[in-house]
């Protein structure tokens, strides 16, 4: 393979593909190949797409988000009594301007955590793995059997999208899913205010430049707002199409694949309506050594990136990203592990920042 600059590739880009996955959920082994190639193009080329056919029940759809309205429509106070900080495990509501990739500008948003489901006697939440352990679900009948049910969905859509991944890079379909048991895939209902001023601010943000840690991202939204970076570092709408989810690579994808795949640089901006989006982060397990592929090392001719626990990778972007835990770190209560990276020098946002240095 000739090497090529991701930057170069990015910066041909100006829209967003559009990818349908019905093959690669129920076709032979010939179809989920067609697919994987255009996962594969994506990945590459753009490190978004939106993708259809995913077989996710638009009742499920319709039943996570109205349990989300009724959710973030409770008073200040009930909302806060399953406060993100009240928890060991990082799960829980997390309130306006709690969270922001970079500290002075905090994000304009109100968010409620969730993640895979472990019961308290696991032996890695008795262990202390931070990010592992049981939701605290909100006290509202009827919540949480539609919203769960959702997660488990688009999680199994997820596993199928891990094996295209593999495909698109020349591996077993199966071979990173033996990383994927049990890991810290967390569910974001993320709510943004209705803002009235969003289109006289030309910086208003309701989520800062970012890529994100995990894998990829599989994420249902309900109205414009997303933006995507490309290689010359303008900014990309991603148009928003109701029975789609936009799926972005994350940082284990880049480093597995040796900077193959690219995690891209995105943002939510200049919100005025009231908008509601849900991330599903997909993750590998807490102690997986991610580290470049020795398919694509070979391929490419070296590594182009060390070896980093993806867990520790994820606790420590965490940490240093949510207010209440830069506080106990300050405080001496919890420690950065000892591969901590800064905040946003992975992914395309990472070769930008150094550009300008």
């Amino acid at each position: 393979m000739n090497e090529v600059n991701p930057d170069q590739r990015l910066a041909d880009f100006q829209e967003i593909p559009v990818i349908d996955i019905y093959p690669l959920l129920h076709g032979d082994e010939q179809a989920r190949r067609r697919v994987a190639d255009e996962l594969g193009r994506a990945a590459r080329d753009i490190g978004f797409f939106q993708m259809v056919g995913h077989g996710i029940d638009h009742s499920l759809r319709e039943g996570l988000i109205t349990q989300t309205k009724r959710l973030f429509a409770q008073p200040e106070a009930a909302k806060m009594e399953r406060y993100i900080g009240r928890y060991f495990h990082h799960r829980g509501y997390v309130p306006p301007g709690e969270e922001s990739p970079d500290p002075k500008n905090p994000d304009m948003k109100e968010a409620f955590d969730l993640a895979f489901e472990l019961p308290s006697d696991d032996p890695e939440v008795l262990a202390g793995t931070p990010l592992l352990g049981p939701n605290p679900w909100p006290d509202l009948d009827g919540f949480r059997e539609p919203v769960a049910a959702y997660y488990d969905a688009t999680y199994q859509v997820g596993r199928a999208l891990m094996g295209g991944f593999a495909l698109a890079l020349g591996l077993e379909e199966q071979q990173l899913l033996c990383y994927v048991t049990k890991p810290p895939s967390q569910l974001r209902l993320i709510h943004y205010p209705y803002n009235p001023d969003a289109k006289n601010a030309k910086d208003t943000q309701g989520i800062g430049a970012h890529t994100d840690y995990e894998c990829f991202t599989l994420l249902l939204p309900t109205a414009p707002g997303l933006e995507v970076m490309n290689g010359a570092g303008k900014w990309i709408d991603v148009p928003y199409q109701e029975d789609a989810l936009v799926v972005n690579i994350g940082d284990m994808l880049e480093i597995w694949s040796n900077g193959e795949f690219v995690a891209t640089s995105h943002r939510v901006r200049k919100v005025k309506e009231e908008r509601y989006s849900f991330p599903l982060f997909f993750a590998c397990d807490y102690h997986t050594v991610v580290e470049p592929l020795p398919e694509l090392v070979a391929r490419h001719g070296k590594a182009r990136y060390e070896a980093l626990k993806a867990g520790d990778h994820l606790y420590a972007q965490t940490i240093q990203t949510f207010r209440y835990l830069r506080e106990r770190l300050a405080r001496g209560e919890i420690t950065l592990p000892e591969s901590a990276r800064e905040v946003g020098s992975l992914g395309q946002h990472g070769k930008h920042k150094e550009d300008s240095l």
